[in-house]
């Protein structure tokens, strides 16, 4: 059984990324990941090496601090 994906959402910071990690670009290929298990992903838009974190929040005064809530089910397509 593959390990679940774990996302957090950390307080003015990236995205952190964990497990069996697969990400792809808008034409579906693959990122070549170097076998990382771990990975931040981008959240202010800053970052010089889209999508992954290089810091760039803390040089930008990014801050977005973001609490686990319940969502509603998804609305039924027509």
């Amino acid at each position: 059984m593959d390990e679940p994906v774990t996302v957090v959402c950390n307080p003015n910071g990236p995205l952190r990324v964990t497990g069996n990690i697969i990400i792809k670009d808008g034409q579906g290929k693959e990122f070549g990941l170097g076998g990382r298990t771990t990975i931040s992903l981008c959240r202010c838009g800053h970052a010089q090496n889209k999508p992954f974190c290089d810091g760039s929040h803390g040089r930008n005064g990014f801050q977005s601090v973001v609490e686990a809530r319940e969502l509603p089910p998804p609305a039924p397509k027509p």
